[in-house]
């Protein structure tokens, strides 16, 4: 067996064996994390809202003056919107999903509650908002039109029923059914859950920290928000999104064109949101890349240069016999030893990393297989390395070898 020459080889290049391994067991541990952050982040950003987003787009109107008649206004636009021919229905809500930010409220199983039960994102919205968003209600039923009542800063009308997705009735009532039981929310009254939608993802877009806890946590009451500035959400007729993006603006500027249009589709929101999320994801990626070409290159080099080094030993082992297969072999083995001990090390060392990086900046915890994982590609990759350099070793001729030495 070759083990006993190559061990007495290393020894000999110890800074080079040395320099290899550290280099494949510091490319592994921020490979691991790198990755594990870019699989967190991919599947954060790809996560459904809930909402038919193909077909809905958000409408921001802003008032130049505060005019007496809002709630007149508010709903004169909407009867126009659902009016037109390309829109299949529209509310007016507080917020939307993918926003970046809005409104949260503590969701309680009792009154004076002094630790929260829930946290949740707080939508209002009309008995239109479940069709307009196209959410599925898998439980209990919506809000009728005598429920819904127009909310101002400093009006806020009494409501009869909740209606909230289904992350949050498990968050509440993980032992038994929702439906009907009364919860707190904004007030100290107790008002019963009427319905539970599948899915409304909350406004918040951040992968860590707080609002990434309770991101599929909605309640939706049953208000109309009377504001100088209006959010309107609106699905359109199936493939019609921009034509009907383009008449809505159209009619809400031909009934008042003292305001402020902003008109974005639901699928530029998500692009909005998660742009930095996506930078980072190819980032990321492109230094791994970047990382693992460094250290093939350095593999190659330093290999090419204990080549080299051992022409002359290389000249006498293929006189006495030795095959190009065994010289191959005799590289190949010497790498795979050098980068299975920078793999142990790179192993605990992207653990211990990960486990830093959880506890400094709540970075998610790392699935210990995927430092396996990158083990394997760091030894598969130093052997790919140094196939080149073996095979240079092996073509010497061994007569030019002895007289080289």
């Amino acid at each position: 067996m070759e083990v006993r020459p190559i061990l007495s080889a290393m020894r000999r290049n110890k800074f080079g064996a040395f320099l290899i391994a550290t280099q494949m067991a510091v490319t592994l541990a921020f490979l691991a994390n790198a990755l594990t952050l870019v699989e967190q982040r991919m599947a954060w950003s790809d996560r459904p809202t809930g909402i038919d987003e193909a077909d809905t787009f958000v409408m921001q109107s802003e008032m130049a003056d505060r005019p007496d008649d809002l709630a007149a206004r508010l709903a004169r636009d909407l009867d126009a919107l659902r009016a037109l021919p390309d829109v299949t229905d529209a509310y007016a809500t507080n917020m939307f999903p993918l926003q970046g930010g809005g409104w949260t409220e503590t969701v309680n199983l009792t009154p004076d509650q002094k630790t929260p039960t829930a946290i949740a994102a707080h939508y209002m919205g009309d008995e239109h908002a479940l069709h307009t968003m196209g959410l599925t209600l898998i439980a209990g039923r919506n809000f009728s039109p005598a429920e819904v009542a127009n909310r101002t800063e400093t009006d806020v009308p009494p409501t009869s029923g909740y209606i909230v997705t289904k992350a949050l009735a498990g968050k509440l009532f993980p032992d038994g059914d929702a439906l009907g039981k009364p919860i707190f929310v904004e007030t100290n009254k107790a008002v019963p859950i009427i319905g539970v939608v599948d899915r409304l993802q909350g406004p918040f877009t951040v992968a860590t920290g707080l609002f990434s806890t309770f991101a599929e946590n909605s309640v939706l009451s049953p208000y109309r928000l009377i504001a100088d500035t209006n959010v309107y959400m609106v699905r359109a007729q199936p493939g019609q999104r921009d034509a009907a993006m383009k008449a809505a603006e159209a009619r809400l500027f031909a009934l008042d064109e003292n305001r402020i249009l902003k008109s974005r589709s639901m699928q530029q929101v998500r692009a909005d949101a998660y742009r930095g999320d996506h930078g980072l994801i190819v980032l990321l990626t492109c230094i791994c890349v970047a990382l693992l070409i460094v250290t093939a290159f350095g593999i190659i080099g330093l290999t090419s240069y204990w080549v080299a080094q051992r022409r002359q030993q290389i000249g006498i082992r293929r006189a006495l016999g030795a095959t190009r297969r065994a010289i191959v072999r005799y590289f190949q083995t010497e790498n795979f030893m050098i980068a299975a001990a920078g793999a142990a090390i790179g192993i605990a060392f992207a653990i211990a990393l990960n486990l830093w990086m959880v506890r400094s900046f709540q970075m998610v915890r790392m699935d210990n297989s995927r430092a396996i994982v990158g083990g394997v590609i760091i030894l598969l990759l130093g052997q790919f390395a140094v196939l080149w350099p073996a095979l240079r070793a092996a073509s010497i001729p061994p007569a030019l070898a002895t007289r080289g030495g």
